[in-house]
C-alpha cells in the first residue's frame, strides 16, 4: 500500500436476499479520482459506505492508510434542515475540538480560515440545492483534512454545469477522491 490510500480485496456484503455487492476489488492511490458507476439499486451507495468503513460486510477486506470522511450521502450524512450553513460549519468544528462553543469569535475566525464554502452563511439546510448540499457537505468533510473523500450520486439532480463544479471542488481537495455516480464522472 506504498501510495495506496485505500485497498479493497474480495469485498462483499451479503443479506437474507442475496449479494448487495461482492467480489470487489479496488485500489486507490493519493490524490486519484475514482468513479463507481452503476444504476440505481446496483449497490453503488452500500459499496462507498463499506469503502468508508461505514457499512458492515462479510466477506473480503478493505484497508486505509489515511483518514477517510463522507461527502453527501442521502439519508446518512447530509445538511441538517434547521440549521444554517455557518452553524453546520460551526459545529464541526466544535466536534472535532477545534473550536469551543463559548467563543463565537473565535469560532468564526476558525470557519474562515478552515472552510472555504461559496454558499452563503445564513442559508438554511433545508433551502439548499442538490449542489449545494454537496458543496457543504464536502466543506465539512474537508474540516479534519482527510486522506480520503467518499460522495454520493455526484450526478443526481445536478445540470452538467453544476455536476462539473462539484467535480471540480472534489479534485482541488488534494485528497483521493471516491464517488458513485449512474455514469462515470472522473473525466
Amino acid at each position: 500500500m506504498a501510495d495506496q490510500v485505500l485497498l479493497a480485496e474480495g469485498l462483499g456484503a451479503r443479506t437474507r436476499r442475496g449479494w448487495v455487492f461482492r467480489d470487489v476489488d479496488l485500489a486507490v492511490e493519493a490524490g486519484e479520482f475514482v468513479t463507481l458507476s452503476g444504476a440505481a439499486g446496483s449497490g453503488r451507495t452500500s459499496l462507498l459506505l463499506a469503502l468508508a468503513g461505514h457499512f458492515r460486510t462479510s466477506a473480503g477486506s478493505v484497508r486505509r492508510s489515511a483518514p477517510a470522511a463522507l461527502g453527501f450521502v442521502a439519508g446518512v450524512n447530509e445538511p441538517e434542515p434547521g440549521l444554517t450553513v455557518a452553524e453546520h460549519v460551526e459545529e464541526r468544528l466544535v466536534l472535532l475540538g477545534r473550536a469551543s462553543w463559548s467563543l463565537r469569535k473565535r469560532r468564526r475566525q476558525a470557519l474562515d480560515r478552515l472552510v472555504d464554502v461559496p454558499l452563503r452563511p445564513e442559508t438554511l439546510g433545508r433551502d439548499l440545492d442538490p449542489l449545494g448540499a454537496h458543496l457543504l457537505c464536502l466543506a465539512l468533510a474537508r474540516v479534519n483534512e482527510p486522506g480520503i473523500i467518499l460522495a454520493d450520486d455526484v450526478d443526481s439532480g445536478l445540470s452538467e454545469v453544476e455536476r462539473r463544479t462539484l467535480v471540480e471542488a472534489l479534485r482541488d481537495t488534494g485528497a483521493a477522491v471516491v464517488v458513485t455516480a449512474r455514469e462515470d464522472v472522473a473525466a
